[in-house]
């Protein structure tokens, strides 16, 4: 297929010029006057707590919020600041954002920079206590997680670089389980008079979780040594669990759009590599990746980073359950 004519006069020039959204700079100095506003217009983001007593959490990705409503049941509330859909290291700043901060009784998030662009300048901005870095409603998930990924230099060369290591360890659903004990913990620590509901609920929930994870096994057997791409680099928890072989990104480097030549590349790798899987994530458009496929005689297939990301992902369980049965799809 061939490139644009811009692009092929000058191979080195990204593909697709706009700026990546993860890279939009988020406008701190703008907050101090959505804070006063939406004060005026009496939407405080210090306002009382929950009328039924729930507890309130917001987390930063959907799957956090889910774990959480899974333990919790009805003594909590718990809402995603980003959607399923958006780009989790740059998610749309809502002006909902501050209110619901600032309600809230406990923050979750991934950690591991994975919100590192936008979520310290609302803190910085919010008037809640409970939930800056360092308190006890400031549940970061990634305690107990063993990194991959550790970069041995920071360069901005380099693009968007983790300095504790890639971020998206929830596509790993035996690190689930760690994500859930460190977020029972954190329930617990702060409301103790709910221990007995809570570890009902985390216990009820990790059984059905374990019995996912013993079917995951057998069903990934044939995913051995798979080799993909992806637009992103979502996948190294996933492809070490299940044996895939993760042969890049579409991605010049992370957060960077691709060039002519290094799609080039790409092509040329897979084909030697004898590759014939091109993962989508729905954060990105999907032109790249179809020109990618068509030219090295591959198959794209569509897998959610978060659940909400595809309509078959409503849970957590779902997402996984999603995600490796499209790929036994994609492969055969």
């Amino acid at each position: 297929m061939p490139m644009d004519s811009n692009n092929a006069k000058n191979p080195s020039r990204p593909m697709n010029r706009r700026p990546s959204p993860r890279f939009r700079p988020f406008n701190r100095a703008g907050l101090p006057l959505l804070l006063a506003f939406l004060t005026l217009a009496g939407l405080s983001p210090t306002a009382p707590a929950d009328a039924a007593g729930r507890v309130r959490i917001i987390t930063s990705i959907p799957d956090l919020a889910d774990m959480a409503r899974e333990i919790g049941g009805t003594l909590v509330e718990a809402e995603s600041l980003a959607t399923g859909v958006e780009d989790p290291h740059g998610i749309p700043i809502k002006p909902s954002f501050l209110p619901k901060l600032g309600r809230a009784d406990l923050l979750v998030l991934l950690g591991l920079e994975n919100e590192h662009a936008y979520l310290p300048a609302l803190l910085d901005t919010c008037r809640n206590p409970r939930i800056q870095p360092g308190q006890p409603g400031y549940i970061d998930t990634s305690r107990d997680i063993r990194p991959l990924e550790l970069p041995t230099t920071l360069s901005r060369s380099e693009g968007e670089v983790h300095p504790g290591g890639n971020p998206h360890y929830n596509l790993d659903p035996v690190l689930g389980r760690t994500i859930l004990q460190t977020l029972f913990e954190g329930m617990v620590r702060n409301f103790p008079q709910h221990e007995a509901a809570f570890r009902a609920g985390r216990d009820a929930y990790l059984r059905r979780l374990d019995e996912r994870i013993a079917a995951w096994k057998e069903l990934a057997k044939p995913l051995a040594g798979l080799k993909f791409i992806s637009y992103h680099n979502h996948w190294p928890y996933l492809s070490e669990r299940y044996g895939l072989k993760y042969l890049g990104t579409i991605e010049l480097r992370h957060g960077i759009e691709p060039t002519a030549r290094h799609v080039a590349e790409t092509i040329a790798r897979m084909k030697t590599e004898g590759c014939r899987v091109v993962v989508r994530e729905p954060q990105f458009s999907d032109k790249v990746p179809n020109q990618i496929a068509a030219q090295a005689g591959a198959k794209v297939v569509t897998l959610a980073i978060m659940v909400g990301g595809v309509p078959q992902a409503k849970t957590y369980l779902d997402l996984i359950d999603y995600n490796l049965r499209a790929l036994l799809d994609v492969s055969r």
